[in-house]
C-alpha cells in the first residue's frame, strides 16, 4: 500500500511520540481533527497503526511482511473457491482425459453415485494409464485414482495459509474444498489453486 504524504507525516509523528491522541497529531500539522479522521482510520484499518481509547495512536513496529502473515492467516478457503471439475467414477480414462484439458485443470475430483468425494485423478495418472496398453475407452477412472486415506482435502472453513502449506507439504497444485455429508462422507464444494494463492499474496503487496 502506497502512503500518502500526509499519511507518512502521522506515521512519524506517531513513532516519535506515541502513544498520541488524533488531537495532537491534528495540532503538530496545523489541521482539524475532521480533517484527519479519513488518514487515521486507513492507517489503523491497514496495521501500520493501532489506536486504543482513551490512550490514543501508537506504532506497533510491525514490518509489512508480518502485517501481510497476519492478513493471510484470516483469509478462509471458502471465499476464494473456484469451480471443481467433478467427474462420476464410472467415466472412462479416455473421456476424462478429454474432460482434463477441455476445462484445462491438473485434476478431476471423483465422486461415486451418491455424490461423496471418494477419489482424485490428476494428469500423471491418466498418462500413466494411457502408457499401460489396456483400452483406455473401457477402463472406468476409478481404476487408476487416488483413494481415501490417501486423499488430500480442506474444509470449507479452514484458512488460506493451511492450505498453502498442504500444497507445498504434498507437492501438488490443487486441493478439492469439501464439507461433510450427514452420512459421514464429504461433498466437493470447490477447489484452491497454487495460482489463486499466488495471486491473493501479490494483490497484498499491491494494495
Amino acid at each position: 500500500m502506497e502512503l500518502s504524504k500526509r499519511q507518512q507525516q502521522i506515521v512519524e509523528i506517531v513513532k516519535n511520540n506515541g502513544p498520541i491522541t488524533g488531537e495532537h497529531i491534528a495540532e503538530r500539522l496545523d489541521l482539524t481533527r475532521a480533517t484527519l479522521r479519513p488518514d487515521l482510520a486507513i492507517l489503523t484499518m491497514s496495521g501500520i497503526l493501532e489506536a486504543r481509547p482513551r490512550v490514543g495512536y501508537y506504532y506497533p513496529g510491525k514490518p509489512k511482511n508480518k502485517l501481510i502473515s497476519e492478513q493471510l492467516k484470516k483469509y478462509v478457503v471458502k471465499d476464494y473457491s473456484s469451480h471443481p471439475v467433478v467427474v462420476k467414477s464410472e467415466m472412462t480414462v479416455y473421456d476424462a482425459i478429454c474432460t482434463i484439458f477441455l476445462e484445462d485443470v491438473s485434476t478431476l475430483f471423483v465422486i461415486n453415485e451418491h455424490g461423496d468425494f471418494i477419489g482424485v485423478c490428476s494428469r500423471k495418472d491418466l498418462l500413466r494409464a494411457s502408457m499401460i496398453g489396456q483400452d483406455i475407452h473401457t477402463m472406468p477412472v476409478n481404476i487408476i485414482m487416488t483413494r481415501m486415506p490417501n486423499l488430500n482435502y480442506i474444509l470449507e472453513n479452514e484458512r488460506v495459509i493451511y492450505a498453502a502449506n498442504l500444497m507445498i507439504e504434498k507437492e501438488i497444485d490443487s486441493l478439492p474444498i469439501v464439507s461433510k455429508k450427514d452420512n459421514g462422507n464429504f461433498e466437493v464444494k470447490g477447489r484452491i489453486s497454487k495460482t489463486t494463492i499466488t495471486k491473493i499474496f501479490v494483490s497484498l503487496f499491491n494494495e
